[in-house]
């Protein structure tokens, strides 16, 4: 069985491998009859005759009418004013792609050394030059990334291929960046893990933005593990309310998921960030002014497991590390990209 392993350059002794409502006190839209009976009640001394008819204005029988109308025209002028401000998040995102490509390619001429030699002071800015550049295209393949599920129009394609296979190469990919840092990456295929159908290019995506998550937190001589499972997924479906137990047990006897994890030695997540991480442009406090990002990578992780019809949570406590884990179904579900929390 072959396993793959990445340890530091400089071995570190130690290491050990919002939906909308309307107002609770407003009263009910929906119109009333003409010749409808609603009934009023008649203060002492005071005469019938003088009590709102079904004749009586929407304002003095409905008085929350015209503000909730008013909330929800601007709830709407909300939604295309966010519509608009996606999709020109992702053209500017685009635009600046095609150039920011060229500006890499050249760097990378230079420290080829194809168009003259260079002395080291030279070599030192083209290193930087190429590591912010690199650093600016994630920023904008996250833009580009987030409008495309933000806006409903993320297409899943799934091919049966092996996952083993798939993680190794995530692997391989991010090890000089783990080397570079100090950590320890390994990674072991599990032998139980058949071929199955999947999104090869978007598990990849979960995965390295799980990775990156990792080696951002995670100090020089620290440890960070991936491994992949096959798992018994009891999903609840209220299609199945009239299921036996006994049928219910059974359906479940086998493995109908793969649970896919990321662990490290890190100083961990407190528990009541836990659900909070996986939000748009969420970064811990204690972090921001530590480390660089917008606070997207798992937020799109979130979000492209929940399309694949999986789920994604953390475990951690403070000081001892994190481990996100992922569900996805060992058969596809139809898309369904989920923009809220994990149910």
């Amino acid at each position: 069985m072959s396993y793959f392993v990445t340890m530091p350059l400089k071995p570190i002794g130690g290491v050990a491998p919002p939906l909308f409502r309307l107002p609770a006190n407003s009263q009910s839209m929906a119109a009333t009859p003409e010749n409808a009976c609603i009934p009023q009640s008649v203060e002492p001394g005071s005469s019938p005759d003088k009590r709102p008819t079904a004749r009586a204005s929407a304002d003095e029988v409905y008085p929350g009418l015209e503000s909730n109308a008013q909330m929800l025209a601007e709830f709407s002028q909300l939604r295309e004013r966010f519509a608009r401000t996606t999709n020109a998040l992702a053209s500017a995102a685009h635009d600046l792609k095609t150039p920011l490509a060229i500006l890499n390619g050249y760097v990378e001429v230079l420290q080829s050394e194809k168009l003259g030699g260079l002395n080291p002071r030279q070599h030192e800015v083209l290193r930087d030059m190429r590591s912010s550049g690199q650093r600016l295209q994630h920023f904008i393949q996250d833009f580009l990334t987030y409008s495309v599920l933000e806006t409903g129009e993320l297409k899943l394609h799934y091919e049966t291929g092996d996952i083993n296979a798939c993680l190794a190469e995530v692997c391989r990919l991010w090890s000089p960046r783990f080397q570079e840092r100090g950590i320890a990456l390994y990674f072991l295929p599990h032998e139980k893990l058949s071929e199955l159908p999947f999104d090869s290019a978007k598990l990849e995506r979960v995965v390295s933005n799980l990775l990156e998550n990792a080696s951002k937190f995670t100090p020089s001589g620290g440890t960070v593990w991936l491994h992949a499972e096959p798992y018994m997924w009891e999903r609840r479906n209220v299609n199945q309310s009239n299921v036996t137990g006994e049928r219910r047990r059974r359906s479940v006897s086998v493995p109908n998921s793969v649970k896919l994890s990321v662990a490290d030695t890190g100083p961990g997540i407190p528990v009541e960030y836990h659900i909070e991480v996986f939000d748009d442009f969420f970064r811990l406090p204690e972090s921001e002014s530590q480390t660089d990002g917008m606070g997207l990578g798992l937020a799109i992780a979130r979000r492209l497991v929940n399309a694949m019809g999986g789920k994604i949570w953390v475990e951690s406590e403070p000081g001892a590390g994190c481990k996100f884990s992922f569900l996805i179904p060992l058969k596809p579900v139809p898309s369904s990209v989920g923009k809220g929390k994990n149910k």
